[in-house]
């Protein structure tokens, strides 16, 4: 590892913050606050892509409070994700390490047997609930932080362990928990119930929840908005529920260090928001085709989730009401004196989705790179790993800095730690913590970045300074690694025709040693990448 250059820094362009709770008495701090370590805050966003957020060039969705997080602190132009799905995105992020180390690597279920994609049946039987889950004792953001005396607490989804079992997020060093433990059912936002401190809590009556896949009603109008009303109307929306958590955490723990990660499942399919969100975007798009008739085929769940009559002005929908929630809580942050000495970091698991519920490439969400079907979501191309991420800290950070500083989520271990002011366990990481107190003369660098996904035919990835290696087809027996230089962006910019292989086999070699220096077998035998050439 090497020190960085000096950050670029630039001001991200001004826009409006969106009406929140009315702040009371901005700027009082706590009388009983001692411990003057900041406060932690990670927002996890599931699917969002790099270019769905007005800071990074977004023109239909808007997001004014995430946007103001970026103008008051830092924006990250080349922040990585450590996988491409979810589950090893995940477990990576809290864990510190990076795919070639990963006791995860690709989004496996717990249980696979009849009944695990059913609603009702999962609800009698937790034990087929969650997906393969960390090894009990296994170091995490949530145990090492409570070790340093923070509150640790998290809020939505978990995807990385089953309630029973040891894996669970009460498990695993956060003594708060809301939300999803299982994907599967994260994967309606009107569930029967959510995981409270290992009960669970009822917020919709079972037999009302609409199982995906289900179809309109035999005869109803695909354009006519009520015929949609049987998935939603009358029914609690989780979102509004996990927000109502995540104000209860910071409350209850405002006058010491807490630690709280809101994993939001916005905006990952189903489409589903609030009604006045989706009339916005339904009056600034106008019309639109429903996801309902021909473009909405049942078939193996849980690709076609619900139908629904505006799919893109939902998808705007889903991510400004989160937008909403995140201006509510900076507020709340503020009205509470703590706003200050808060650290709030922000990103998302991996690239955006392609599916008929995900309308992604309309929205140009991973821009100023390619998404849609083996580009974003389950590839390492950059639209499915490079992220949006943000850091805010306004005791510390200068407004308006954008930082190039290379690395990926095994960088959060680290941070988080030094932050707390205690030793992190082993990790793949560097600390960020010098760009973060305005000190990046300090920051360390990565020599390189490492990726592996035994899924989509097997891929491996490094990115060493401008330049990307990548290796798709592994399974099939190719090893021909293709050579990208990323430092300018672009839709393009790994297609063949920017092959620089053959130009620089010197530079190929270095990296297939970086491969060989960072692959290690996983002791779950389907995960494994066979990297010999």
């Amino acid at each position: 590892m090497k020190l960085s250059k000096i950050s670029k820094t630039a001001l991200c362009v001004a826009v409006p913050t969106a009406a929140v709770t009315p702040v009371l008495c901005t700027g009082c701090k706590s009388a009983e606050r001692t411990d003057e370590r900041p406060n932690v805050i990670f927002i996890l966003m599931d699917d969002a892509g790099y270019g769905d957020f007005g800071c990074y060039g977004q023109t239909k969705t808007e997001t004014p409070n995430i946007d103001a997080l970026a103008n008051n602190g830092i924006r990250f132009t080349d922040m990585y994700t450590a996988a491409p799905v979810s589950s090893p995105s995940r477990a990576c992020l809290i864990t510190g390490q990076n795919m070639g180390n990963s006791q995860i690597r690709e989004n496996v279920e717990g249980r696979v047997e009849d009944g695990i994609w059913d609603f009702n049946t999962v609800d009698q039987n937790p034990e087929i609930e969650g997906q393969m889950g960390l090894k009990p004792g296994t170091p995490t953001l949530g145990t090492v932080m409570k070790q340093a005396g923070y509150a640790t607490g998290m809020v939505g989804k978990w995807g990385i362990g089953s309630p029973v079992g040891g894996s669970a997020p009460w498990d695993m060093g956060f003594d708060f928990y809301y939300g999803c433990v299982c994907q599967r059912v994260a994967h309606n936002y009107y569930p029967a119930y959510m995981w409270k401190n290992g009960q669970k809590e009822y917020i919709n009556d079972p037999a009302t929840v609409v199982h995906p896949g289900t179809k309109l009603d035999k005869g109803a109008d695909p354009y006519d908005p009520a015929s949609y009303d049987k998935y939603s109307e009358g029914k609690t929306y989780a979102p509004d529920k996990m927000y109502e958590n995540v104000v209860e955490f910071v409350r209850t723990n405002k006058d010491k260090p807490f630690f709280l990660m809101w994993t939001t499942p916005f905006p990952h399919s189903p489409l589903q928001a609030p009604k006045e969100w989706v009339e916005k975007y339904v009056a600034k798009y106008g019309d639109e085709e429903p996801l309902a008739g021909d473009n909405f085929h049942v078939g193996a769940w849980p690709h076609n989730y619900y139908p629904c009559r505006y799919p893109h002005a939902t998808y705007s929908a889903m991510i400004s009401y989160f937008d909403h929630q995140v201006g509510m809580l900076v507020e709340e942050l503020k009205r509470l004196g703590i706003y200050e000495n808060t650290v709030i970091m922000f990103s998302s698991d991996n690239g955006p989705a392609n599916n008929a519920s995900s309308p992604t490439v309309w929205m140009d969400s991973a821009a100023p790179y390619r998404c849609g079907k083996g580009w974003g979501k389950r590839t390492l191309h950059e639209g499915g790993i490079r992220m949006p991420f943000i850091a805010s800290y306004p005791a510390k950070i200068k407004q308006g800095v954008v930082s190039d500083h290379l690395g990926n989520f095994a960088d959060v271990m680290p941070t988080i730690c030094e932050l707390a002011g205690v030793d992190a366990p082993k990790n793949d990481g560097v600390s960020l913590v010098p760009i973060l107190t305005g000190n990046p003369e300090a920051q360390l660098e990565h020599d390189y970045l490492y990726w592996e996904y035994p899924a989509a035919g097997g891929m491996i990835a490094v990115r060493e300074g401008k330049w990307k290696g990548f290796v798709k087809d592994v399974h099939k027996g190719n090893r021909t690694m293709m050579l990208f230089d990323v430092s300018t962006p672009g839709k393009d910019i790994e297609t063949p025709d920017k092959d620089v292989a053959a130009e620089h086999p010197e530079i190929v070699e270095r990296m297939w040693g970086y491969v060989e220096q960072s692959h290690h077998l996983a002791e779950y035998e389907p995960f494994n990448i066979d990297i010999t050439r």
